[in-house]
């Protein structure tokens, strides 16, 4: 039978000690020197044993000052929703009493961007053909809650007024009023949610730990011809956020009673 990995026996027993209240909550670790000694097991194996405790959310490491018990956060919703704004991804919880609400955001578009060999293909044109990308920043209580890169093709908006996403006419209202606007009807959105590593410039921006795990989200809308017209990569922290998708369900026109008995009839 295998034997474990050292540092999965050490992560083990520091987990327990940690949710046995041995250390308090925002207090800092033993140096990882200290544990290796305590353990018997070399500092290479404590660093990993403590980066997985990072991983999970347990614990946090703060540059130059140590390893400390993680303050728990509440898991707010984040309602993803066919009935709600797709301005970048973020629709906030369906209840107005619901805290964690974005009430702010912050948007910087740059046009002329050459689509990449995968933003190429999850648009359906060519690889360097120019599109707009827009950053997204959203705020809720003056905290980080979510990030998302948009992508649109010039070759629907570009010359129009709404060229740019959270300028002119229609800034704010959305990529299927935008689009609407210049005859273009958006019909579907599809979304692939997959798990991931924050990378530094993310764990930056949402204040979260390099390596922390994040739920990337990966939109893309299409019009009524099956047309992609803007992909968009969502970042939301995963120890934040609880994402909740809701959708409401079609309710077909009843059949006409009068063309049902005239189909009786003429059997």
């Amino acid at each position: 039978m295998p034997r474990e990995a050292p540092y999965l026996a050490v992560s083990d027993a520091l987990r327990a000690r940690v949710l046995a209240g041995e250390w308090e909550v925002g207090s800092r670790l033993p140096s990882r020197t200290r544990l290796a000694e305590e353990y018997g097991v070399g500092r290479n194996v404590t660093q990993r044993a403590v980066e997985r405790l990072i991983v999970e959310g347990l614990l946090e490491g703060r540059a130059g000052s140590g390893t400390y018990v993680r303050i728990p956060c509440e898991r707010l919703p984040t309602v993803r929703s066919r009935h709600r704004d797709h301005r970048a991804g973020f629709a906030p919880p369906a209840r107005t009493e619901d805290r964690g609400r974005a009430d702010a955001w912050d948007a910087h578009s740059l046009v002329r961007v050459p689509a990449t060999g995968a933003i190429a293909e999850r648009l359906g044109i060519r690889p360097g053909d120019p599109c707009v990308t827009t950053h997204y920043e959203f705020l809720a209580d003056g905290r980080p809650v979510q990030l998302s890169r948009s992508w649109e093709p010039m070759a629907i908006t570009g010359g129009t007024p709404v060229v740019l996403p959270e300028t002119g006419p229609y800034a704010g209202k959305g990529v299927v009023e935008r689009m609407r606007s210049i005859g273009v009807v958006v019909r579907t959105v599809v979304e692939r949610p997959r798990p991931a590593r924050a990378t530094r410039e993310q764990a930056h921006l949402l204040g979260v730990s390099p390596g922390d795990l994040v739920l990337r989200i990966e939109r893309t809308i299409y019009d009524t011809g099956g047309r992609p017209v803007e992909t968009a990569d969502i970042v939301i922290p995963d120890g934040r956020r609880q994402v909740v998708y809701e959708f409401g369900v079609d309710h077909p026109v009843p059949p006409d009673p009068a063309a049902r008995r005239t189909t009786t009839g003429s059997r």
